[in-house]
């Protein structure tokens, strides 16, 4: 998904684009400290490669592994319920090379919202009682853990479907660069020279035939899911974004497991009438019951 190894100094357009999950926040830069002689002389920080969870290998020869890169922070691309989302350019000062981050922070147990958690996290397990008793009574300590697990979830689950994708290339994903904590720096998608992010699904407007193929690819990400045993458990247009012509799903932190979730068949479901949804009002009209049998089939739920 990257269109350049290297680029000059991204910026973010002004008037963000507001969607449904966006919550209106203002984002202070504090002035960097250029007498701390721990900082990079270019940049915000080093780069936290060498102290993170990274992605699976082999690592795309876009990913900034050395010891000396640095990080930018840009800005903010998005602000949600559970997560805020950042543009981070990480560079090799001494060749050029770059790397367009977005780097998503869950929120801390204060401010993330619990409302649905229930639903997503059953079936998951964690090795210590104490902890799942945290968890399922929404102590400070329990909410912690949830964020933290949402974040290993999403790049549990990416990390595997990258893979997938790489080998069969019918599921697109943001690359998982790494994980540290409760944020996951990801493949930004979209224009790495402006920084200007790529438009989910409920923005673009297709012809018939560019309508009939996001349609296949959507069915491809579906069937790949199902046949892993997953589902993405809140598929929307405002999470799917295209990308020169190509469908890449996002946000699977509450990625469900459709065998072990006793209620793993009705995500499925709700996620293939989402996205349907959105087709059919546009003139495409996809036979959703059959397709959920199929996926359904797939998944070894039928």
């Amino acid at each position: 998904m990257r269109e350049h190894d290297s680029f000059g100094p991204a910026t973010i357009r002004r008037g963000r684009r507001k969607f449904d999950d966006d919550e209106p926040r203002s984002v202070k830069r504090e002035p960097r400290l250029t007498e701390d002689p721990d900082l990079p002389d270019t940049g915000d920080r080093w780069s936290t490669w060498d102290s993170a969870l990274t992605g699976p290998e082999p690592y795309p020869d876009w990913v900034r592994t050395e010891h000396g890169a640095t990080d930018t922070e840009l800005g903010m691309l998005k602000t949600g319920k559970e997560a805020d989302v950042f543009l981070v350019r990480r560079e090799l000062p001494a060749t050029g090379q770059t790397s367009m981050l977005a780097a998503k922070r869950y929120r801390d147990g204060d401010h993330r919202l619990f409302h649905r958690d229930a639903g997503y996290l059953e079936g998951r397990r964690v090795r210590r009682s104490r902890e799942m008793r945290a968890m399922t009574n929404r102590t400070a300590f329990g909410k912690e853990l949830i964020a933290g697990q949402w974040a290993a979830a999403e790049f549990d689950a990416l990390s595997r479907l990258w893979r997938v994708g790489q080998e069969g290339g019918t599921i697109s994903v943001p690359y998982p660069v790494q994980l540290i904590g409760t944020e996951l720096m990801l493949e930004f998608i979209g224009n790495w020279e402006t920084g200007e992010a790529a438009p989910r699904l409920a923005q673009v407007r297709p012809d018939p035939d560019g309508l009939a193929d996001l349609w296949r690819q959507m069915v491809d990400a579906l069937s790949v899911l199902a046949r892993a045993q997953i589902a993405h458990g809140d598929l929307s247009p405002y999470n799917t974004l295209v990308h020169d012509g190509r469908l890449v799903i996002i946000d699977l932190p509450q990625v469900v497991d459709l065998i072990a979730n006793p209620q793993g068949a009705d995500f499925l479901t709700r996620d293939v009438r989402n996205v349907a949804a959105w087709f059919t009002a546009r003139g495409l009209h996809p036979d959703v019951d059959e397709l959920v049998e199929r996926l359904q089939y797939e998944a070894g739920l039928r």
